[in-house]
């Protein structure tokens, strides 16, 4: 475990002091988020982060490869495939902000990255059933994971709408999937506990940690495109490595009721990324039932719904952590525990989450109020007030692309 936390916090050191180089880099670029009427953030702020991320996690990398009890991870070159694709779509990300990448530009650089990640044996080979269920052909094994990768990008960068959420919810995703596979790594290897999808999600969870300080309300920087595809191809490939690793034969010796563990390597990934999958479902269902290309931006996002209840932004932010925190440990915990006592504490997580999100709290008292944070109180900005011109600016034109309603970062 040792060893796990040291690489966490040696990504969340380099991302903490990475990020103003990075920020000076999108200034310098031109890569900024502007005001316009239907955005939340209430000044041109910029959205680079990702760069920080990148670094944090090569860094971290690096020194974990100097670590004897890491050192057989290192042995196959899916650590090689997971940074590769990082480098990629950090690239990519950048370039759409500079160049004006067009959606069909945009997409083929996703598969690119996560094509990347399957020549690099990340792969998903078979998924755990009782039995084992093994995809039955290269091709579509290929396939498969490239959807699921491009798929957990995009979420993660539909959801990126308010300050911190994000990296918050990935954080915290990660934290309850680090925590299950250093335990489940610890069962089946007694003798050598070191694995690859453990170090990564340690380092996913330490950039994001760093990131964090520098993104909360009021932000400094936006992560951008850059930094939630990084987050999404990282816990993809980490998912996708643990869920392919499952062995079928020990089904034979569980019981009816032990045999709902199998399923946990298939669900935690669904309930960490619950959130951004249901807020980019809805948000593609939504738009196409009005008729609207899937990618046409508005302001129906989970995030904009939260303020629309009269939360405050970074209240808004933190009970978006809580539902997480539900889903996600709330799934960790059928491992250690009988379904029946983690089905009743869910229930009250539950309840209690959404006394949170309906209750009183949001319209009443100045907890956790913007303008405590900020020190002002900030206004939305509407036609009247001072935006960018009209044309399209670089915020509008990520937008466009990636289907993200409030901004981009």
């Amino acid at each position: 475990m040792r060893a796990y936390l040291l690489v966490m916090l040696i990504a969340a050191a380099v991302t903490y002091l990475a990020t103003p180089g990075a920020r000076w880099v999108a200034r310098r670029t031109n890569a900024i988020s502007a005001v316009r009427a239907r955005d939340v953030h209430v000044q041109p702020t910029p959205r680079l982060g990702g760069l920080a991320m990148l670094l944090g996690i090569v860094v971290a990398v690096l020194l974990a490869s100097r670590m004897p009890f890491l050192a057989g991870v290192f042995d196959e070159p899916q650590v090689f495939g997971v940074v590769g694709g990082a480098v990629i779509v950090c690239l990519l990300g950048w370039a759409d902000d500079v160049w004006d990448l067009d959606w069909m530009t945009k997409l083929a650089g996703q598969i690119l990255a996560a094509g990347f990640l399957a020549i690099n044996q990340v792969q998903l080979t078979a998924l755990p059933m009782p039995g084992g269920l093994t995809i039955p052909s290269a091709r579509l094994s290929l396939f498969v994971t490239i959807l699921v990768i491009v798929v957990a990008m995009n979420a993660v960068n539909f959801v990126d709408g308010l300050d911190g959420l994000a990296a918050g919810i990935v954080a915290i995703g990660g934290s309850a999937f680090f925590l299950y596979t250093y335990f489940l790594t610890q069962q089946a290897s007694p003798a050598d506990y070191s694995s690859f999808a453990t170090m990564m999600t340690a380092v996913l969870v330490g950039v994001c940690l760093g990131f964090l300080p520098h993104n909360f309300y009021p932000s400094h920087i936006f992560m951008g495109d850059s930094g939630s595809m990084i987050l999404g191809l990282v816990f993809a490939g980490a998912a996708i490595s643990i869920t392919s690793s499952f062995d079928p034969t020990v089904t034979d010796a569980l019981s009816g009721a032990q045999r709902a563990t199998i399923f946990i390597p298939l669900l935690l990934p669904l309930a960490v990324t619950l959130l951004p999958l249901l807020d980019m479902t809805m948000a593609v269902v939504r738009r196409l039932a009005a008729g609207k290309s899937p990618m046409a931006p508005d302001r129906m996002h989970l995030h904009h719904r939260m303020l629309a209840l009269g939360h405050s932004h970074r209240r808004a932010v933190l009970i978006l952590y809580v539902w997480t925190a539900v889903f996600a440990f709330g799934t960790a915990a059928l491992v250690p525990w009988r379904w029946q006592v983690v089905l009743a504490w869910l229930v009250v997580a539950v309840v209690i989450a959404l006394v949170l999100t309906l209750g009183p709290l949001r319209t009443r008292g100045r907890f956790l109020d913007d303008d405590v944070a900020s020190g002002a109180h900030p206004v939305a900005a509407t036609s009247s007030s001072p935006t960018v011109p009209e044309k399209e600016t670089d915020h509008d034109r990520a937008e466009r692309h990636t289907g993200h309603a409030g901004r981009t970062g």
